[in-house]
């Protein structure tokens, strides 16, 4: 393998004006330059990263904790943090905090002692004491898709609240008054939120969400299985199931369909967090889609200005409904006659004697 010796003998200048090529200063000549980068294409170089970050005080490596990876959204969120990342010069360490507060504080320890230079974290709970004294000690941090109140670290999530919103509109325009909702983890924002903005969605047509339409869910498929397995044994169970996560809607299709129910003939359902499987469910997933791919690169963009000294805002994306068949199919109206299509009304015969 060539080294930074072998580039300065092919180029014919000195190590130091290698390694001034390398990084970018300005101090040498155009002419110099050319050579050094012939001789780096010629020969192969790659520089050491780790050599390099001691000098520069800079990996040009980012860490992610999410908080699922068989989460579908996570995995696409972690796919485009990676490709965003990788264009603007970084890479990438994941770490996979499973939902638990100890995982999570595992690899936020693991990727600062790498020397990361900065941390997205979807936050599986309401923040541990770890992440939160690397923030306030000045780590470049970005929270996605949750974040922790109070702490001043910029944010780049998806409002589902306007969606919430075409929702339950769209499930009342059908007919559905008796709506339940399986939720999230309350210690995560998006647990809290999803639940408030279903509760405020539903009193705007006089609708009420007792406690026995909430249902405690952890974001996962079994959590999902088991709510609605309870809503079905209610005195009156819900004629509607809204899972606030993806998993959990696919734990309430198993669920019904266990009973020999169907959905939506016996209980409709949707769920928060489209993915491309609900279009294969039988019948296909009404869901609100965030949207994840454009999340992931505003993240990484936001790390990255507050990386390079920038201020690094936070950024609000809209989520949207996706209507399909799982709530039902919309009653079509009686057709008003079309009087141009009414028969021609014919004058009475009457018969007459002549004299």
């Amino acid at each position: 393998m060539a080294s930074i010796k072998d580039v300065a003998a092919e180029a014919g200048v000195s190590v130091a004006t290698v390694s001034r090529v390398l990084n970018d200063h300005p101090s040498v000549s155009a002419e110099a330059r050319t050579r050094v980068l012939a001789a780096v294409e010629t020969l192969g170089y790659r520089p050491n990263a780790v050599a390099r970050s001691l000098r520069t005080d800079q990996t040009h490596t980012l860490g992610l904790v999410i908080s699922d990876v068989l989460n579908p959204y996570f995995t696409e969120l972690a796919r485009s943090v990676e490709e965003e990342a990788r264009a603007l010069g970084y890479s990438v360490i994941i770490g996979n905090a499973d939902e638990r507060p100890d995982l999570q504080d595992h690899h936020v320890r693991n990727l600062l002692d790498r020397r990361i230079d900065g941390l997205l974290v979807s936050p599986t709970d309401g923040g541990s004491p770890l992440m939160l004294d690397a923030a306030r000690a000045g780590t470049p941090m970005v929270f996605v898709d949750r974040w922790i109140p109070g702490v001043e670290v910029p944010v780049v999530r998806a409002d589902g609240r306007g969606a919430v919103r075409d929702l339950v509109a769209h499930l009342h325009g059908l007919g559905h008054r008796r709506l339940a909702i399986i939720a999230g983890p309350a210690a995560t924002t998006t647990g809290r939120e999803r639940v408030e903005a279903f509760r405020e969605a539903l009193g705007a047509y006089g609708l009420e969400l007792p406690d026995a339409y909430i249902g405690q869910g952890d974001f996962q498929a079994d959590s999902g299985r088991r709510v609605t397995e309870g809503f079905l044994d209610l005195p009156e169970p819900p004629e509607v199931v809204f899972a606030a996560d993806n998993l959990m809607a696919l734990g309430a299709l198993d669920a019904v369909r266990a009973r020999g129910l169907r959905v939506p003939d016996d209980l409709a359902l949707a769920a928060f967090d489209d993915i491309r499987w609900f279009v294969h469910t039988d019948p296909p997933i009404t869901a609100i889609a965030q949207p994840t791919g454009e999340l992931g690169r505003a993240a990484v963009r936001a790390l990255v200005d507050r990386i390079e000294g920038r201020p690094g805002e936070s950024v609000t994306l809209p989520a949207r409904l996706v209507v399909r068949r799982s709530c039902g199919e919309p009653v079509p109206a009686s057709p008003e006659p079309d009087p141009a299509q009414a028969p021609a009304v014919q004058p009475p015969v009457t018969n007459r004697s002549h004299s």
